[in-house]
Order: structure tokens, then C-alpha cells, then sequence
């Protein structure tokens, strides 16, 4: 922003990797930010999480934030493999259905990820950490929008006034509950276990020399294993580490909280157990019995929004588009409407604020929207649910065009560069 405008000030509800992007976004952009986080503090080494893909957009994205071009590719490894495979369990065999080597995505933990892009921030005393958003409203003349947080440690209400509310309070967010009431996310029909494996103080036992063994090329590849209706992925994380994910059908469970992430009892980790035994190879298997702290994501998406856009409040992340994961897009969606928020906002200035949220609409909202969709429809496909063709995909009997659904490069806007940020 030229010196002789004025500055605009962002208030941003929710500090993961959505909002935190929205910060180095919105500042290099010259834009004052408040990040309004009701965790108490930055992950700080802490197993938050799981792993995820950046693709290469984001990879720069993040480089140019981090200002230090080989941080981000000393921190992660390489997934430059996407690879569908069916799985016998029962015979401990599988096929490769399709394989594409030129992926070109990088391997990340939450926390690894989230510590990399806090720990660049400038000023670092941009978060407020351990607030509860509570409400907003916005002023007569919609040129301001007033933020109002609880502090958790002391009941106190603070009072934060801005020219931009930016909601990046995730999947089940509150913000965008003001706008649309009615709307409902929609349940996929299936869950997924997940889990990361840290085999740093035992990486030369059976267990590890066995999956590596099955799955030779971890440390590069993107697995995704496919029996009968159902599917999992592994791949490697840095610091010697598996993350794994294994999708299961079933109806919906009650959530525990204003959260799609359950813990898991000791009861529902004995029969993970079991009925792993029965669908996937044994390697596998041990991997998820070493885990010693699976978790359950509950799988949720929606049907695509009509704006994302209300005056000077804006949705970004999965606040803005809930979405299934089997397209590795979740993450990298946050970041490019990061990104593409702050270029529209540079371009017009504060002076022009309508203007500038009507081009970042205009701009992500035809691509969210496939996307979502897409990767609906992927899931669907990899856990064997009736498409809309009333047929079902089964990972034994298909043809090689069939195949082609499940690779990631056919993703609607796979790869494309917004022309704002070119």
C-alpha cells in the first residue's frame, strides 16, 4: 500500500493455518492484523494434528512469506508420487491402479507447518492467544466492524474495532452462522481414523522395516490403498515419522463439542484393531496398532456457498468452503484465499474495501465451488458409496478410464494460478 494511503486494520477470528496465513498475507499487503485465537498458545512441538500436502502454489506462498527460501523445504519431504493401489488384505497383495510421478506436493505436520508460519510473523504480538471470539457487529455506516473476545484466563471482554472482519473460524463457524442460520454441513457417510507414528526411538524394528518393505518408496510417495468400500493413505513426515488415515463407513456419530475431531476410548481402538485385521495388509496393520494416540475426524463437506462476502465481513478456509480431504485441498485452499485476499486488498486499498472483497469473491468462488464438489465426489469413489450414475466403485473390477477419477491431477483448476497473483 503507497505511504499516503491509509491503512486498513483486518481482525481476524481463528489463528490456525487459515487465519495465520491471512496475517503475512494481509501485512505484507501493508494491512495492520489482530488475530483472535482461544488456544492458549502456539503448538510447540505438541503431536496437534496431522500431517498434510502442500502443493507447489502453496510451497511459494509460504516461501515468500517465511522469507527464507529453504526453510519450508528443509521442514518437509517430498511427495512427488501419487499413487492409487487396490489392496487384498486377506492375501496381503495389491495392484497398482494409477501413478503419477510428477505430484510435485511436500509432506508437512500441522505443527511444523503452524510453527513455521508463526514464528515469521511480524510483529509477533499480533495474536491474541487464549481470547474467545464472542460477537461483531458492524457500524451504520458499514465502514467498521467491532469484534468483541472473552479472555479466558480472566473473564475480561475486550472490544477490538476494524475495517475488515476476516472469518477463519473453520468448518463450523460461528461467524458464517450469523449469515446463513439455515445452513447445514453435510455428513459424507463415513469417518476417518488417523494417526501419526513417531518411530524415532525405534526406527530399525520389525515394524518399520516391514512397512517400508510394502510401501518402498515412503519418503516420496502418496499412498492411497483401496478394498472394498473403504480406503487409507500413508505417507512419511519429517523427523521420522507415518501418517495414516483410514476411512470407514458408517452413520453418523454425535460430535462431542463444537468440533469434528472425537477422541478415541480405549473400546473403539480395540475394534480399530480388529477390524483392520480383517481389511488391510498386516504392515499396515502394526502401524496403526504403534499408534499411541489415534484420533477420529468426522467427515464432513456442504454444498457450495452463494458469496463469501457480507460488507466487511469475509469467509476464508474451511469457514468459507467445508470440504471433503481426498483432494489435499483443505489446507491449500486457506492459503491461496490468504494470498488472494491480501493481492485484492493491496490493489484497492482500504479507500476501496467493497471493491477489493468483490474481486477476491469473484476470483475464489468459482474454483471452491468445483472443487468442493470434486472432492465429494472422490471420496465417494474410494469408499465405494453409490454415485450418481447408481453405480459403485469397486477397486477390482474397474477399467483403467475409471481409474483416472481417483488421480489428484484431475482436480477442477489442478495447478492454475490466479492472473492476481502471476
Amino acid at each position: 500500500m503507497d505511504d499516503g494511503k491509509r491503512k486498513g486494520k483486518a481482525v481476524v477470528v481463528g489463528g490456525s493455518i487459515a487465519g495465520i496465513s491471512c496475517a503475512h498475507a494481509l501485512i505484507k499487503a501493508g494491512w495492520e492484523v489482530v488475530v483472535i485465537e482461544k488456544s492458549s498458545g502456539p503448538p510447540t512441538g505438541s503431536p496437534t494434528g496431522a500431517g498434510l500436502g502442500l502443493d507447489p502454489l502453496s510451497q511459494k506462498l509460504i516461501e515468500s512469506w517465511l522469507g527464507h527460501p529453504n526453510l519450508l523445504h528443509t521442514s518437509t519431504l517430498p511427495l512427488s508420487i501419487d499413487q492409487n493401489q487396490s489392496t487384498d488384505g486377506e492375501n496381503n497383495m495389491s495392484q497398482t491402479l494409477t501413478r503419477d510421478e510428477n505430484y510435485n506436493f511436500r509432506a508437512a505436520h500441522w505443527s511444523d507447518l503452524h510453527s513455521l508460519l508463526y514464528n515469521a510473523l511480524l510483529p509477533t504480538d499480533i495474536f491474541l492467544w487464549g481470547h474467545l471470539y464472542l460477537t461483531f457487529c458492524i457500524g451504520n455506516d458499514k465502514s467498521k466492524v467491532r469484534v468483541k473476545s472473552q479472555v479466558l484466563a480472566t473473564g475480561e471482554i475486550v472490544e477490538i474495532v476494524g475495517d475488515l472482519l476476516i472469518a477463519a473460524d473453520g468448518c463450523l463457524s460461528s461467524i458464517r452462522r450469523n449469515f446463513l442460520p439455515e445452513l447445514k454441513l453435510r455428513y459424507s457417510g463415513y469417518i476417518a481414523y488417523r494417526g501419526v507414528l513417531d518411530f524415532s526411538d525405534d526406527e530399525h524394528s520389525e515394524a518399520i522395516t516391514g512397512i517400508r518393505r510394502a510401501y518402498p518408496e515412503l519418503g516420496k510417495c502418496l499412498y492411497f490403498n483401496l478394498a472394498c468400500r473403504t480406503h487409507s493413505v500413508l505417507f512419511e513426515l519429517l523427523k521420522k515419522k507415518f501418517n495414516w488415515i483410514w476411512y470407514v463407513n458408517q452413520p453418523e456419530p454425535r460430535l462431542q463439542g463444537n468440533s469434528v475431531t472425537m477422541k478415541v476410548s480405549s473400546e473403539m481402538i480395540k475394534k480399530m484393531h480388529e477390524d483392520a485385521e480383517k481389511v488391510w495388509d498386516s504392515e499396515f496393520v502394526r502401524i496403526i496398532k504403534e499408534t499411541k494416540e489415534p484420533f477420529v475426524n468426522v467427515i464432513y463437506d456442504c454444498d457450495p456457498l452463494q458469496q463469501l462476502v457480507w460488507d466487511n465481513v469475509v469467509l476464508v478456509g474451511e469457514a468459507a468452503h467445508p470440504i471433503t480431504p481426498h483432494g489435499s485441498r483443505s489446507t491449500n485452499m486457506a492459503i491461496l484465499d490468504a494470498a488472494v485476499l491480501g493481492k485484492c486488498l493491496d490493489k484497492w486499498g482500504v479507500e476501496n474495501l467493497r471493491l477489493a472483497l468483490g474481486e477476491f469473491q469473484t476470483i475464489r468462488l468459482p474454483v471452491i465451488s468445483e472443487q468442493v464438489l470434486h472432492s465429494r465426489k472422490m471420496g465417494q469413489i474410494k469408499q465405494g458409496l453409490v454415485l450418481p450414475n447408481g453405480k459403485a466403485f469397486d477397486p477390482k473390477m474397474v477399467s483403467p478410464e475409471e481409474c483416472l477419477d481417483l488421480q489428484m491431477k484431475n482436480m477442477p483448476f489442478f495447478g492454475e494460478i490466479p492472473s492476481i497473483l502471476e
